[in-house]
Order: C-alpha cells, then sequence, then structure tokens
C-alpha cells in the first residue's frame, strides 16, 4: 500500500468538499481506462439509471485496482466523464460507498455530448500509487 498525503485546502486555493485538491505519494503507478457501465459479461447494467450505472462503474473500477494489487485508499485522481452532471449526486454516493470521504482522491468532472454508446450515462477512469 502506498503512504498519500492528501492537500485538501493548498494556500491561497478555495478549500474542496467533494475532492481533494493536492494528493501525493510514492510508489508504483497504475493508470486505470475510463469504465463503464458493464457487468463482467459484457452487459449493460442500468440502462437509464444513473445510479445503477455509478455502482457498477465502481465496482469495475474496484476490480481494476484489485488485479494491480491495489485498492481504493491508493487512488489519487478520479476523472468523471457525464452526459448530464444532474448524475453527480449518484456518482458520488456510490463513490463513498468505496472511498473514505475524509480522504477523497483529486478529481475532475467533465460534461461530454456523448460516450461510446448513447445508453451509457458516465465513463469514470482513475489513477492510482502502489
Amino acid at each position: 500500500m502506498s503512504r498519500l498525503t492528501h492537500i485538501n485546502a493548498p494556500s491561497g486555493v478555495f478549500p474542496a468538499t467533494q475532492y481533494t485538491h493536492v494528493v501525493m505519494g510514492t510508489g508504483r503507478f497504475v493508470a486505470i481506462a475510463g469504465q463503464l457501465a458493464l457487468d463482467k459479461d459484457g452487459k449493460l447494467v442500468g440502462e437509464g439509471d444513473p445510479a445503477a450505472q455509478a455502482r457498477q462503474v465502481f465496482d469495475n473500477l474496484w476490480h481494476c485496482l484489485v488485479a494491480a494489487g491495489g485498492s481504493f485508499r491508493d487512488v489519487v485522481k478520479l476523472t468523471y466523464y457525464v452526459t448530464d452532471m444532474a448524475y453527480m449526486p449518484d456518482i458520488r454516493t456510490a463513490r463513498d460507498t468505496y472511498m473514505d470521504p475524509e480522504h477523497l482522491p483529486a478529481a475532475s468532472a467533465v460534461q461530454v455530448s456523448a460516450l461510446v454508446a448513447p445508453q451509457f450515462l458516465m465513463e469514470i477512469e482513475a489513477y492510482a500509487v502502489l
């Protein structure tokens, strides 16, 4: 496991509430490709349901982290690609079941006009330091 330092309120920057501005660590860098709401058989989970899609995406991220020898404690950055910013509360709820809300990673949220197919409401990628 890596040792991470979280800086939520760097001097001169407005404090973050739903992410951490700066996360530092030493160890092995791991990049996890954007995950979609697909189950292990490649079937869409939660068509039209952002909460169900968010849960599946975080489950997929967990499996990827475990495959790399890590956990959500090692994540330093999440990038959320959403087709509607209204999905962010569902995403945060799913995230908070996997991650400690007191030690969140750095994050960016980007609204996009489309993902790889119209049934996907979000795609989330992660960077970790193991």
